[in-house]
């Protein structure tokens, strides 16, 4: 063997020798980072998105949580710590899907954060699929509040037609028709492109339908309420996003027969737009706290949708990897 060789071969052993040391103190020390030329093994946080105060009680109820430091951003605090020993950082949004989506951009840009997990109640548009209690994971969200309102008796209607909904009887209505768009996704590698359902990065969602399918045992009574029969877990459906709370059957049997949406909410959508805008996984836990028209939602069904969306929302959590590779 030449002595060039013999030297390259001991600068390598030395090289992973070193690497190896990095390494192991790095798993001693879960906040360490590790430079590896211009990249770095670093320590992701789960970004733990919700926007009410029943989300927020249910999370610190349960105990799981240990609270490291809060950081103040734009009026908002976002908490480090960790869930059931996972790095997260998490932030309660506030209502409507421009808050939603402010606080889920300063998150990303603040922190090293692998992908958001979003959870928060719901309304179901199917009482014969989605009763109270219930989680449900979509495959896909859209905004079904950006409308384009058409003039009276327009050429082109829109799918709403107000008309429609005339009582007793149906006819014409000044109000006209609204046409329902799409919304531009901007994203760091592709050109803007017009959308209006917004689909669940595969990995997460199929993630999502292994480890939310076994050994997750629900919530079913709180304070003296309970749920009238048992709660399930749900995939495949799609849900709505709008900046109205959605409590008129006619409108939610609309977005039914429409656009198959079987849920309706006002962050859903907007957690999704700035996680694809910024090339991040994510992945939507809504829990059932009502049927749209129907069955309206009491403190304690509330309560029990909002703990047993965080159920779900924690054990997804605890199958995430919490090292990555950054790079310059």
């Amino acid at each position: 063997m030449s002595r060039v060789n013999l030297a390259a071969l001991l600068v390598l052993g030395l090289l992973l020798v070193t690497a190896k040391q990095s390494m192991q103190m790095s798993l001693r020390n879960p906040t360490a980072e590790i430079e590896t030329s211009n990249c770095k093994i670093a320590v992701l946080r789960v970004g733990l998105v919700l926007t009410s105060e029943n989300s927020e009680k249910a999370l610190l109820n349960s105990g799981l949580f240990t609270n490291i430091s809060d950081v103040d951003i734009a009026g908002r605090t976002f908490h480090v710590g960790t869930l059931d020993n996972t790095p997260i950082v998490y932030v309660k949004t506030g209502t409507q899907s421009v808050n939603v989506a402010t606080a889920v951009q300063s998150l990303l840009l603040s922190f090293s954060i692998s992908g958001i997990v979003f959870f928060g109640n719901a309304g179901s548009l199917d009482k014969n699929v989605l009763v109270p209690g219930d989680v449900v994971v979509p495959e896909a969200v859209a905004f079904t509040g950006v409308w384009k309102w058409k003039e009276f008796r327009a050429q082109n209607k829109g799918k709403l037609v107000f008309g429609n909904y005339n009582y007793p009887v149906n006819g014409e209505n000044l109000l006209g028709t609204a046409a329902h768009e799409n919304i531009t996704l901007y994203s760091p590698s592709e050109d803007p492109e017009e959308v209006f359902w917004l689909p669940i990065p595969s990995p997460w969602y199929e993630a999502a339908t292994e480890e939310l399918t076994k050994d997750l045992k629900l919530k079913e009574c709180h304070s003296g309420r309970c749920l009238t029969g048992t709660a399930k877990v749900v995939f495949g459906l799609k849900a709505s996003t709008s900046d109205f709370y959605v409590k008129n059957k006619a409108y939610g049997d609309f977005l039914l027969e429409k656009f198959n949406a079987s849920t309706t909410d006002s962050a859903s959508a907007a957690v999704a737009l700035t996680s694809l805008s910024n090339g991040k996984l994510f992945v939507v836990i809504q829990g059932v706290s009502n049927i749209v028209g129907v069955e309206s939602s009491n403190p304690e069904i509330g309560y029990i949708a909002s703990y047993n969306a965080f159920l779900a929302a924690t054990k997804f959590i605890k199958s995430i990897p919490t090292q990555g590779l950054a790079c310059e």
